[in-house]
């Protein structure tokens, strides 16, 4: 079962990578995935918070990032518990891998932490803004959404480590989520 999977996984890759490709999203992929693309969605989602909520704000500022942290350490122990080899490492993939990046990490590839950090932090997002920003909170999932996909078609993860590291980034947003709303709770009125 766990073959299939894995064979699976490889020919989505594979199409993703190598097939379902353009030159716009050759240009645009790459620089999805970079911190200067997406730092400045989170700075604005700090300024915010803390514009609008005070003191509150600088708490669900803490949490965030504790939010951060957590999932991206969880998916550094996974990727060196799991040992999968990237593909833009794997001598026989690698050969007919797309890499659309000057650096293909010598970290595991399972799982992805562009997929845990902003799924989790799309999670607490969607779960504590959702008074502020109403119906627009889904546009966090399709952010993170978009960054996983970026990992696959520059050609430094495999589609189920994006998934892996999704499903473990919601989870950790949901409970640093969870217990931001139990036990500090942004205002339903902003502050003026």
């Amino acid at each position: 079962m766990l073959e299939a999977i894995l064979k699976l996984d490889l020919r989505l890759f594979l199409h993703i990578n190598g097939q379902w490709y353009n030159g716009v999203l050759d240009v645009v992929m790459p620089f999805l995935r970079e911190p200067y693309v997406w730092a400045p969605l989170y700075l604005f989602l700090a300024l915010f918070v803390t514009i609008n909520y005070g003191w509150k704000g600088v708490f669900w500022i803490a949490f965030f990032l504790l939010c951060f942290a957590l999932a991206d350490q969880t998916s550094l122990f996974l990727k060196s518990a799991v040992g999968r080899i990237r593909p833009c490492r794997d001598p026989i993939v690698s050969h007919y891998t797309r890499i659309l990046v000057v650096y293909c990490p010598m970290s595991g590839s399972f799982t992805s932490n562009h997929a845990a950090n902003h799924f989790a932090l799309a999670t607490f997002c969607f779960i504590t803004l959702k008074s502020a920003f109403k119906g627009y909170t889904w546009l966090f999932y399709l952010w993170a959404a978009l960054i996983g996909y970026a990992q696959v078609y520059v050609g430094v993860h495999y589609p189920l480590d994006v998934l892996g590291g999704a499903a473990m980034g919601i989870f950790i947003g949901m409970l640093a989520g969870s217990f931001f709303q139990r036990r500090i709770r942004l205002e339903q009125q902003l502050v003026s």
